[in-house]
């Protein structure tokens, strides 16, 4: 079956701008153009749009999308699998969210005592499974599963004072991380203040803190793009800069 723009954006639930749009940067062309002018697609093309749809819901950037959909290895059934498995954590993640406000409803209303700790299960429970989706993988062939369970129990386990003193501390980094770059010296005092905090911060989630296990995070901030992309949202080259600070900090000789 074929679709114009109208019907393929009725269809999908999106306005015919957006489709017109996806045709412009190229992730998203018609089957053919009608010869009236119009943009005609098609199934294949319906798909594709499924696709794409998908990975919007899930907070992938266009040109990220764009760039995953081109590559030649691309296997669409694969990524609909990849998409339920994704999907299906964020259900879980929910699922935890509703559990703890239907107790604390019920708290609320005297039908149940809640425990300050139970206030930020769901919450630390949903910080612990984004990250085990987004970096578990190579965090635990850097550090072994041990080490990284035990970082998770220590955060699922935080009071809430840990909880909103951990949080504090993640925005501080930021903050003093960014004022240092535009200095430009991760010898500077604000750039080694910086790494304190960093520390500071991993405190929360190691039982053991080393110089060598601090140096060695620094420098997977530099070599996965994952964690480059963060700390580089702002300000590229913040990661190289960090994982320089903290080397300085550590007196560790980069590898």
């Amino acid at each position: 079956m074929e679709y114009t723009v109208q019907k393929l954006g009725a269809l999908a639930g999106i306005s015919t701008r957006t489709l017109r749009y996806y045709d412009e940067v190229g992730i998203l062309k018609p089957t053919r153009l009608s010869t009236a002018g119009y943009r005609i697609y098609g199934e294949a093309e319906v798909d594709r749009l499924q696709q794409i749809l998908f990975y919007r819901e899930l907070g992938l950037p266009l040109e990220q999308i764009k760039e995953i959909m081109s590559s030649p290895s691309y296997d669409s059934t694969a990524a609909l699998r990849h998409h339920r498995e994704l999907l299906q954590d964020r259900r879980r993640q929910l699922d935890l969210l509703i559990k703890n406000v239907d107790k604390t409803i019920a708290s609320r209303e005297g039908r149940m005592s809640m425990s300050d700790e139970e206030k930020f299960e769901g919450f630390k429970q949903t910080m612990v499974d984004e990250n085990e989706k987004k970096y578990g993988k190579e965090i635990r062939k850097s550090y072994g599963d041990d080490a990284i369970d035990q970082t998770n129990a220590k955060l699922k386990g935080m009071t809430e004072q840990q909880y909103e003193e951990v949080t504090r501390l993640e925005q501080e980094v930021k903050a003093v991380l960014s004022e240092a770059f535009k200095q430009g010296d991760p010898a500077s005092e604000l750039a080694q203040k910086a790494a304190e905090l960093h520390k500071q911060w991993l405190t929360f989630y190691w039982d053991e803190y080393s110089k060598e296990a601090h140096a060695g995070l620094a420098q997977m901030y530099v070599d996965d793009e994952r964690f480059t992309a963060y700390y580089d949202a702002e300000q590229p080259g913040t990661a190289e800069f960090l994982r320089d600070a903290i080397l300085i900090y550590t007196n560790i000789e980069q590898s």
